[in-house]
């Protein structure tokens, strides 16, 4: 380095600048030749080598700046769920050993129940060596969530979230009480996960979409300021939602819902959320939200609670969008969406060891493709941008590395729980005997040397607020709040910082002490930083009898987005004399195209949208059409609004037309329903068709307009999926033959089936059963393909009439056998033919074969033993013997597109109807591929589980309940790419199978290995 400052001082600028980039290409051929060698020597360890904790950080990438170290491993700890890092910085962990336990009883379990321990680095040479039991028990087996403040230990583990208090400090706990209880997911990844401690002096957290409900300590139902009770039903609140409260638990605040596994929240020291959110698997949606306070997140329909893949209006065109209804009106945008992955631990790294690139930006933990990332953000209007900065990532041949965690320690290093495991999701685990937990410093970075804090003295608080760890932070914030204004002069010293969240940090405290609100947030407002302007609002908000008003009427007027952002928010639910005119001052500055300023001025106006978005309309007259105006038109739930969405409709065409037509489906019934047939007397066909499809039937009925519209509508239809929606949801049973017609003409086609189905939904079977009595067997075939997956009992014993026919040749009876798909199909072969010998010879052996893979474990059960019993199984062998063979990808591809793209898909081909596989092989190595093929119910994707729909008629349907509204519950079927809506007033029973839908095939040895190898070669581009 000292020759390259000569080098540069004795050179024209040119020159020198020629040096630099020669240098860095030095060095960075350097580092790609160490990686290089290190990558070689990685892979010239044995499969055992590398699975040994000495081994462990041979594994493991790092970004060109850092360095990671092992800091603990077992035997000291095993699968680590979650971790918090206290004032001392010693890490606190829970453990997992139990976890899903009674899925796979081929894994160990302790009588005793998981541990809650705590992991001390006592010598300071960066690796922890005692450990400590704080707790164990059943009752915390495999817990999701631990947070240490103080004395007091919060641990989430569904149904409940447990304070532990530890009251002399020995590191027991002498009291353990309930804060919540309720909450459904028992052992369930989907339920409640960490608590985080904000700068408001509040307690932040969160539950996925398993969680549906919470109660107080006594088991009461809980209900949040806003006075709704907390549960999914969509009262309002639907899916996984994002929580605040006070320490005792009081003041509960749902701040976002709609999530799919919301895993864990991260505050900011300005207040801002941030969170990870994880996709229906292998649908590459996995995303990041900045969490927008009381916003919907979309994963299903806000309204009727459908799923994301049911049709609607204004569709998104891809399905990582589509994924989260990102088109309609009143969901919030997506901070990042960052493809396959099973996101965990989230933490926002405000610390000043690590390199600069990494301070003050959101770090996560993806154990689907093994990575820690950290997501650099920027301000974009009133939301923000991000983009992808691996910090630490797996090396290429370690499919073992599943980080669970990461928590900033005293130090300002950051650790990660690594859950160590060859898969991830579907509540399965392949290993109970590993976990390990790793850190990261700077390069060369010696020890582990947490500083001391004094928490007697407000100086010694204002010091330890600075501190980037939580645990620290927490223990000043509560020192300093009881101090009260003795400790003022300490924290008015903190907010004059040159650092801003340092200064957010003290602004928290400082609004918090009775008598010094109005001092610093006139301050705190008047502030050049906009971040220190949108934590006085945040913080404002808290502050109860305070006249808020004056503050939001002049922060309505500020130049930041950011600022006015957070101004909407204070307005949601306020009630107060003034507040429609800041809503409107906010509306006139909105530009027409940052979506996250749309949805906050939407947020704003809940609940008083009537008297928010008249008095906007009553100020600017004609100019709500301008182009900006229009999207308020838009998002707006006013009931003037709907008179303004026919006019633009009738303006406008194409996407944009979609789109307006959408926005009606968020408005009540009644009131839409005469300005949607008021359109139809336009009789512009394309307009027709959208008002047949977003009109009440029941209302539309008594409607003239309606009965004149709808043979034009028909007459006119192009694209089938219209005709389907139109026919099936006003129930047109003059419609028989088309649908017949089109189901027997494409029975192999997604268009064919949906045509059955519907059919067959709206008609019955008794226009169909005559045709199975074709004898042209061409025909018959057609009939045959069209309605073999129909789950009815009158076409099942019609196929059953073919197969018994000996007047049919064995080739269409075969045929019928080998097509019948239905759920019920399998039990009906199996007792109707099989189990009472009424065929016999090769149809029986055909019928064997088919049922060795039906997705019904007794049938298929019963058909393996009878296979075997005739020579006809073949064993295969142990998952860790097969993991050690290697097979032909071409040959796995044959035998894929044999067995798995009926229900999968791969890219865009296949079927969905199980989780995409387009990227499992970044996901699993092969003894996790292995697992999930050879013992599909060990670990069943959450959403992903199969239900049997008992009928009134006592006859059964069964797949995979997509979504449920108040009126339907939506199906996807096995072997189909469509799904099918069931009234739930005919459903008496829904009971979810214990058993995966997937099929336990009669793979040969030399097909599974070959199709695990072709399966690991789908990784992420």
């Amino acid at each position: 380095m000292q020759l390259f400052k000569k080098l540069v001082r004795s050179t024209s600028l040119a020159q020198s600048v020629l040096i630099v980039a020669l240098l860095g290409l030095t060095l960075s051929c350097n580092r790609n030749k160490s990686e290089q060698k290190l990558q070689a020597e990685y892979n010239s360890l044995s499969a055992e080598d590398k699975l040994k904790p000495e081994f462990a950080v041979a594994g493991l990438q790092t970004a060109p700046d850092v360095e990671v170290t092992l800091f603990a491993s077992e035997p000291m700890l095993t699968n680590p769920t979650n971790m918090d890092i206290d004032a001392k910085g010693r890490v606190w962990v829970c453990e997992g050993f139990n976890y899903r336990n009674q899925l796979n009883p081929l894994n160990p379990y302790k009588k005793a129940g998981d541990r809650i321990l705590i992991l001390d680095d006592t010598d300071h040479d960066g690796k922890a060596d005692k450990t400590t039991v704080f707790y164990q028990g059943e009752d915390v087996n495999a817990a999701l969530g631990i947070a240490v403040l103080g004395n007091k230990v919060i641990v989430s583990c569904s149904p409940n979230v447990f304070v532990f208090t530890d009251e002399n400090g020995d590191d027991v706990p002498d009291k353990k009480e309930i804060l919540f209880q309720g909450i459904k997911g028992q052992q369930h990844d989907h339920a409640i996960h960490a608590f985080s401690f904000g700068p408001d002096g509040k307690l932040y957290f969160n539950f996925g979409n398993a969680g549906k409900d919470i109660r107080d300590k006594n088991g009461k139902p809980l209900v949040d300021i806003d006075g709704n009770v907390i549960n999914d039903e969509g009262k309002p609140y639907r899916q996984g939602m994002a929580f605040r409260c006070d320490t005792d638990g009081s003041n509960i605040e749902v701040l976002g819902n709609n999530f799919r596994n919301n895993y864990e929240l991260a505050v900011d020291s300005f207040g801002r959320m941030w969170q990870s959110d994880n996709d229906d698997d292998g649908n590459k949606g996995t995303r990041i939200n900045f969490v927008m306070d009381y916003g919907n997140y979309g994963y299903t329909d806000e309204i009727t609670g459908a799923g994301w893949e049911a049709r609607r209006t204004n569709m998104e065109d891809s399905i990582p969008l589509r994924h989260w209804h990102l088109n309609d009106p009143g969901v919030v945008p997506n901070l990042l969406q960052t493809g396959a992955g099973s996101p965990t631990g989230i933490a926002v790294y405000e610390g000043d060891l690590l390199p600069e690139r990494f301070r003050n930006q959101v770090v996560h933990c993806d154990a689907g493709p093994m990575v820690v990332r950290a997501y650099p953000i920027k301000k974009a209007g009133a939301g923000f941008s991000a983009t992808i900065d691996n910090l630490l990532t797996s090396r290429n041949g370690n499919t073992w590395f599943r980080p669970a965690d990461v928590a900033t320690a005293p130090d300002g290093s950051l650790l990660v729980a690594d859950w160590y495991d060859p898969g991830v999701g579907g509540h399965a685990m392949g290993d109970s005997l590993r976990g390990r937990i790793f850190r990261i410093t700077p390069k060369k970075h010696v020890g582990y040397n947490n500083p001391t804090f004094d928490f007697t003295t407000a100086e010694g608080c204002v010091k330890a607020l600075e501190n980037p760890n939580l645990a620290v932070r927490h223990q000043a914030w509560m020192q300093l709040n009881t101090m009260g204004l003795k400790a003022e002069n300490a924290l008015a010293g903190l907010f004059k910082s040159e650092n801003p969240r340092l200064r957010g940090r003290a602004l928290g405290v400082l609004l918090k002490i009775k008598g010094l609100e109005k001092k610093y947030l006139d301050a705190a407002l008047k502030d050049s930083d906009e971040d220190i302007r949108v934590a006085a609002i945040r913080f404002m908000r808290e502050l109860k009898d305070f006249d808020q008003m004056p503050y939001l009427q002049a922060s309505a007027k500020d130049a930041s987005a950011q600022v006015r952002r957070e101004v909407a928010m204070a307005l949601h639910d306020n009630k107060a004399a003034g507040a429609s005119d800041v809503w409107l001052s906010l509306a006139k500055q909105y530009d027409g195209k940052d979506r996250w300023y749309l949805e906050a001025l939407g947020i704003a106006a809940a609940g008083q949208w009537d008297s928010f978005f008249d008095n906007w309309t009553a100020k600017i007259g004609d100019a709500w059409k301008t182009s900006a105006n229009r999207d308020l038109v838009w998002r707006s739930r006013s009931k003037s609004s709907l008179i303004k969405l026919a006019s633009l409709i009738e303006d406008s065409k194409g996407q944009e037309q979609l789109r307006y037509f959408r926005a009606f489906d968020f408005h009540d019934q009644a009131e839409k329903t005469n300005v949607l047939l008021g359109l139809l007397k336009n009789s512009n066909p394309d307009i027709e068709l959208l008002v047949l499809k977003h009109l009440d039937p029941a209302k539309a009925a008594a409607s003239s307009e309606f009965k004149m519209a709808l043979p034009r509508v028909l007459a006119s239809i192009k694209n089938p999926n219209d005709y389907f929606d139109i026919v099936s949801k006003y129930g047109l049973k003059n419609q028989k033959d088309k649908l017949l017609g089109m189901a027997v003409a494409f029975p192999d086609s997604s268009l064919g089936k949906e045509a059955a189905h519907i059919l067959l939904s709206v008609n019955g079977t008794k226009e169909v059963l005559p045709l199975f009595n074709t004898k042209d067997e061409a025909s018959l075939r057609k009939v045959l393909s069209a309605f073999a997956h129909i789950d009815d009992k009158n076409i099942m014993q019609a196929m059953g009439g073919v197969i018994l026919d000996k007047n049919k040749s064995d080739d269409i009876r075969n045929f019928a056998i080998e097509t019948l798909s239905s759920w019920n199909g399998d039990p009906y072969m199996w007792q109707n033919f099989i189990a009472n010998n009424k065929i016999g010879g090769e149809l029986k052996t055909s019928m064997l074969k088919k049922l060795s893979g039906s997705w019904q474990g007794g049938v298929r059960n019963d058909a393996l033993k009878m296979l075997a019993a005739s020579g006809d199984s073949d064993a295969i062998g142990s998952i860790t013997e097969l993991a050690k063979l290697t097979g032909k990808a071409e040959n796995g591809k044959v035998v894929y597109n044999s067995y798995c793209q009926s229900c999968h898909m791969v890219d865009k081909a296949g079927i969905n109807f199980g989780p995409g596989l387009s990227e499992i092989g970044t996901k699993y190595g092969r003894e996790g591929l292995l697992a999930s093929i050879l013992n599909p119910s060990a670990g069943i994707s959450f959403g992903y589980e199969g239900h049997i729909l008992t009928m009134k008629d006592g006859s059964e349907m069964q797949g995979i309940v997509s979504s449920q509204t108040e009126n339907e519950i939506i199906l996807k079927m096995p072997g189909s790419n469509e799904i099918t809506k069931v009234k739930r007033a005919n459903v008496v029973k829904n009971t979810e199978m214990k058993e995966s839908m997937m099929p336990k095939f009669q793979f040969k040895k030399e097909e599974i290995v070959d199709l695990v190898e072709y399966l690991g070669t789908l990784k992420k581009k």
